[in-house]
């Protein structure tokens, strides 16, 4: 069975965040770390090149495939920020109503930056994530 690409790779999410080129971005995912920090009591995690993530959740699929991913995270990518694992969660609907300017796509949330978005909703929905993986399944 083949491994998961994105894993966590030790590299320094500090310098990984320095290193971003547009001043905006780069402040606004310094933002997003207190907040996921903050949500989770997890330090932030490089995995793979890209995604800064905060815990880690295992998964079986009834294929038997299995993997670790972060409980929750995002990527600082050109056109958008990308938020994992924020969408799904019970409750989160009614929060989206509420966010302000955004995107989703397949279990995704995008945003262009901070600013365009409700930062209070914004935690209120990565704390809905995080209790939803925090429970026992």
């Amino acid at each position: 069975m083949t491994e998961n690409k994105t894993r966590e790779t030790g590299a320094s999410v500090a310098e990984f965040i320095a290193a971003i080129a547009e001043p905006q971005k780069r402040a606004d995912a310094t933002a997003i770390v207190r907040l996921m920090q903050r949500a989770t009591g997890k330090k932030p995690v490089l995995w793979g090149p890209s995604i800064v993530g905060f815990g880690s959740n295992h998964y079986v699929y009834a294929s038997g495939r299995e993997g670790d991913m972060p409980v929750v995270a995002f990527s600082p990518r050109k056109a958008a920020i990308v938020l994992y694992s924020l969408i799904n969660a019970a409750g989160a609907d009614a929060l989206l109503a509420r966010l302000g300017k955004y995107t989703t796509g397949k279990g995704c949330l995008y945003i262009k930056k901070l600013a365009d978005v409700d930062e209070a909703v914004l935690a209120k929905l990565i704390d809905n994530a995080v209790r939803r993986k925090a429970r026992p399944a």
